[in-house]
Formats: C-alpha cells, structure tokens, sequence
C-alpha cells in the first residue's frame, strides 16, 4: 500500500529534480517567450486526491522557475471544472472527466491527464475485518448493512462518512461500487485529508479516499480478496479508479501550458508520481473511456 508521506526521499527527489531542471531554464524560457524576469502566476484549484501532487511538483517548478508563482487549492473537482471553465482559475483539477459533470461545457476545455488513482474502502482499524465483497460494500454504502457483524467484524455500528457531492473522489467510487442505486444518507466531508483523520479517530467509521491518502493510521479493505494496489489498477482487477485531469482553456497561455507538460515529463511521472502513491499514465495497461468502456 502507498503510503501519504512526504518523506526525506522526496525532499531528495525534490532537490534533485530541481537541480536536473535547471539545465532547462533557457529551454523553456525559450518556449514561454518570457525572459525568467517576468512574473507568471497560475492557480490551480479542484481535486483534493490530485492536490497534493500538484502541489509538490509545483514547488519544483517554482524552485528552477523563480519568477513562477503557482497556487494550489482544494474545493473538488466540481469547483475546479467549473472555475476552470468559467476562466476564473488557470487550471481546473479533476477526477472525473468534465463531459460526466452537469453544466460543464466540455468542448471550450482542453484535457490534460497527468496520473491515475485508485480508490478505495477505507475503515477504522478496529472494526474486525480487511475484506468485503462487492455486494456488501454496495449494501453498505446503500444502507442495507448497517453493523459490522452482519460481514464478519465487530457487533459495532457502521458510521459512514461521505465526500461532498461535487466530489470526483465520491463519483468515481459511486459509479463502480453503487452500480445506479442512490447512497444513504452519512456525514459528508469536503477534504479528503479530513475523512481520513475522521475515520482514524471514530470507531465503526467507513469512507473512501484516494491510495494517496491512505496511511496507516487507517485500513483500506480488499474487495473479493482482491488487494487496493497500484498492480491490481493497472490491469483493471481493481475497478474502482480514475484518471486524474489537469484541465485549461483551450487557448491558454505557453506559461500555463509548460507547467501542465512538465507534469506530464518522463522525469515527474517516474519519481514524484510514484513516490506520493499514484499511477504514472505509462503504467497503465488498459485505457478507460469517458462512457466506463476497457481498451
């Protein structure tokens, strides 16, 4: 299981990184059209299960690209493509394609997939079990199962915790785990961050977060016996995952636009992204479409 760490690796990894950039400063000068002088500022707002890589690759790019100012902000995935839409922010971060929100026009956006994440069924660790089968884990997210006892755990109240509804961490895992039928009512939650320190603490707790969130103060449970890891997604044994999308206008500035395709470089995909616990694209085997299909 990845874990959520900042740890001296990538602080090392951060330093290094930056050191390997700096050979590229005139580069990408040159691609900007912007001397290093000038003063860039982007903000990127949406997605909390893609902000913390976002933001630590933005402290590397501002670290070779000093006159770069770059703001990183939560509110989910619903406020990123709809800000990102509106031309309110730079960049809009999103677990979810934007075609499947409502009121988002899709075409006057541009699509830019930097990761994958997977998702998974986190409990608090003292409620006696690591699995479920999928069809348990859709009675008790649609309120049929509602003790622990009834799948082989504690005779403990089920305490479920939500994200909001604009969530794309929520949507995602709705969409493979509720199959249509509507979730029951629970305490909602708008940071991922949040839900895993709520689950920790609150006995019976169940919720969902990102594998990037999961550490062990928490248990992600398997489903079928089928482990939440990064080989079981990119094969698809594990269903329940996402890409993760950098979106911006569709004639965005060469600025904004050098720091999305750095997120997309050889050397963040193969070192950032895999240390703070997501999927680099290159990883996968399959392919997802907009509409659930496999390629």
């Amino acid at each position: 299981m990845k874990k959520f760490l900042f740890s001296l690796s990538v602080v090392g990894l951060t330093l290094g990184l930056a050191a390997c950039g700096s050979g590229q400063a005139k580069e990408d000068k040159g691609n900007t059209g912007k001397s290093s002088n000038d003063k860039v500022e982007v903000t990127a707002v949406g997605s909390t299960a893609l902000q913390p890589l976002v933001e630590q690759v933005a402290e590397i790019y501002m670290t070779d690209h000093p006159n770069y100012s770059i703001t990183v902000q939560g509110g989910g995935s619903g406020t990123g493509l709809t800000q990102v839409s509106s031309g309110a922010v730079d960049i809009g971060n999103s677990d979810v394609f934007a075609e499947e929100k409502d009121g988002i026009d899709a075409s006057k956006i541009e699509d830019h997939r930097v990761a994958v994440v997977g998702v998974a069924p986190v409990v608090n660790k003292e409620v006696g079990i690591d699995n479920v089968t999928a069809a348990q884990l859709k009675e008790i997210f649609t309120g049929k199962i509602t003790n622990w006892k009834e799948v082989g755990g504690k005779d403990q109240k089920i305490e479920l915790i939500n994200r909001a509804s604009g969530s794309g961490t929520r949507a995602t895992f709705e969409q493979w785990v509720l199959d249509g039928e509507q979730p029951t009512k629970g305490q909602e939650q708008d940071s991922s961050g949040t839900v895993r320190k709520i689950v920790a603490e609150t006995p019976g707790a169940i919720s969902y977060l990102a594998f990037s969130y999961i550490d062990e103060s928490i248990l992600g449970l398997s489903i079928d016996k089928i482990e939440p890891k990064d080989e079981n997604v990119q094969d698809n044994s594990w269903k329940i995952w996402a890409y993760e999308h950098m979106y911006t206008q569709k004639e965005a500035s060469k600025e904004i636009l050098a720091f999305v395709e750095y997120m997309k470089s050889e050397d963040v995909q193969k070192n950032v992204v895999k240390e703070l616990g997501y999927i680099p694209m290159s990883g996968m085997k399959v392919e997802r479409t907009v509409d659930g299909k496999i390629k």
